[in-house]
């Protein structure tokens, strides 16, 4: 007989990784999308955005699972030892930043298109017109897409069971292995999944209609 109470408590903590595996990726995706996207459009240099397209089209073609094996096992090589966690973290996060570069490069250019030169004949300069007018309206185009990645990246975070970290996935293997209820547990997990994707889809859907209210 199945300990249902031992089945779920197992597969919350494993929940719990995922959530927090996928808030620090999306952090790190973020900041890095945020800082490549903003670099291209205030620098403007050939140079840099073919860096940049090739950077994004190496990572988006790559397979997310070889390339957090890449980041587990293959900075190992060269003396970075990263835990499970942090490894996952990091490669998620550094496969995102390629998704939300075009975003927020999109997002730059959509706003700059209609704003951006009411702003430079007030007498703004480039960058205070992009710091004061482009990246707050700018937000508001991202958040869509943003929260869509995010959706993603939850269900993402099953790729690092491959290098061990606790995530849901990892340990509804586990109890698998042990108890041999599969449909039972993955189809807990599957709930799990869900419940953690509706309240992130709420908490996204609250966020875009608190910034289209400003």
């Amino acid at each position: 007989m199945v300990d249902l109470g031992f089945v779920l408590s197992v597969l919350l903590d494993g929940a719990k990784t995922s959530v927090i595996i996928a808030s620090g990726a999306l952090v790190l995706a973020i900041a890095l999308g945020f800082m490549l996207a903003s670099a291209s459009f205030l620098l403007r240099s050939r140079l840099l955005d073919t860096l940049i397209a090739i950077y994004a089209e190496t990572l988006r073609n790559i397979p997310s699972l070889i390339w957090l094996l890449l980041v587990y096992f293959g900075l190992a090589h060269v003396g970075i030892r990263l835990p499970p966690m942090p490894a996952a973290t990091v490669g998620l996060g550094v496969i995102g930043s390629a998704v939300l570069v075009e975003v927020f490069a999109t997002a730059f250019r959509s706003v700059a298109a209609k704003q951006g030169e009411p702003a430079l004949a007030l007498g703004l300069s480039h960058i205070l017109a992009f710091r004061l007018v482009i990246v707050p309206n700018s937000w508001r185009v991202s958040l869509p897409p943003v929260g869509n990645y995010a959706l993603a990246l939850v269900k993402d975070t099953t790729l690092a069971a491959a290098i061990a970290a606790p995530e849901l996935m990892f340990q509804a293997r586990m109890l698998v292995n042990r108890t041999f209820e599969t449909g039972l547990i993955y189809g807990l997990a599957a709930c799990i999944y869900l419940g953690v994707a509706f309240i992130l889809f709420r908490l996204t859907r609250l966020v875009e209609q608190a910034a289209s209210q400003r």
